[in-house]
């Protein structure tokens, strides 16, 4: 490392692991709210008899509106409903997704200091998938919490852990997995699309002189990435939520969700929510990208300090 700042020495598989998990878990804290508020529009809706915030019970319009509604009817602690399972969540899979798309992304180029297109969508698709193996049972609890009505008695988990242990009980290790298939297309099209845009438009900003690999340049190219990644990913990320937040029994499986949602409810409803979507997936892009090259930074600089000490 003689001769090089701690700048300039690329950063770690494991410096990316760990700063990849912390980074989205700093996103997650700032844009939850948002996350709830995505949840509730995109379960609205349902058919009747599910015990969810979808049938009727509460109306909710827009995403200030549903945020508005949920502080008033059931109290502002409610936009964090499923706020421990989603941390747990982000360090298992952020760490994952994130931290090894470079690695995986090498791995697939051989080394090759040119990266095609090609590989950067086989290294997303296979660090997403990964990503869902090891935290699905997480996700799952974190969407129950965030459709579930706090303020009512009839809630049907009452602690992180319960859920966990209830929903195991009730439905089997099956229902923990419930949504697999949804959430490995839904991360596999959601990974693709953010690291690969998030990648192309920072690698074309610098080799065009336009930014520098600083702040300006990261703010742009996440904003750009959660733009297109909601896009391309809503209609898969709505059904997730329904097939994930249903009872047993009520759907068949993911294509029975949107052939059933396609019936009752048309094409739109593939689209619900698709505003708090863009803004929580674009601020949490903006916030996890800067964070993340900022941690990388600073994991190194820390590294470099401690090896020439």
């Amino acid at each position: 490392m003689v001769g090089f700042r701690a700048s300039d020495v690329p950063p770690t598989a494991m410096v990316k692991f760990i700063g990849a998990g912390t980074a989205a878990c700093i996103a997650d804290l700032i844009t939850f709210p948002l996350d709830t508020a995505k949840v509730r529009l995109q379960i609205q809706g349902e058919a009747k008899g599910t015990g969810n915030p979808g049938h009727g019970q509460i109306k909710y319009r827009g995403v200030f509106g549903t945020i508005s509604t949920i502080v008033r009817v059931e109290g502002a602690r409610s936009l964090y409903n499923g706020l421990v399972a989603g941390l747990q969540r982000q360090m298992s899979f952020a760490s994952v997704r994130i931290g090894l798309y470079d690695s995986v992304k090498q791995l697939y180029t051989k080394g090759s200091d040119h990266v095609g297109i090609g590989s950067r969508l086989m290294a997303g698709c296979t660090t997403g998938a990964m990503a869902v193996a090891v935290a699905q049972p997480t996700d799952v609890v974190k969407v129950r919490f965030q459709a579930q009505i706090s303020s009512g008695a009839n809630k049907r988990y009452h602690g992180t852990i319960d859920a966990y242990r209830t929903i195991a009980k009730q439905e089997g290790f099956r229902g923990l997995w419930r949504g697999t298939g949804p959430n490995i297309t839904r991360n596999a099209i959601v990974n693709c699309t953010e690291l690969v845009t998030y990648d192309l438009i920072k690698d074309a900003l610098i080799k065009s002189s336009l930014m520098t690999d600083d702040f300006p340049c990261h703010f742009t190219s996440a904003f750009g990435a959660g733009f297109c990644t909601t896009v391309i990913a809503s209609p898969v990320d709505v059904v997730k939520t329904r097939y994930m937040n249903s009872t047993q029994g009520q759907y068949r499986s993911a294509l029975n969700c949107a052939v059933a949602m396609m019936t009752k409810e048309g094409p739109k409803a593939f689209y619900k929510g698709f505003m708090p979507s863009f803004l929580r997936l674009g601020s949490w892009n903006v916030v996890m990208f800067v964070t993340y090259e900022q941690l990388k930074r600073a994991l190194m600089a820390a590294r470099h300090n401690w090896v020439t000490v």
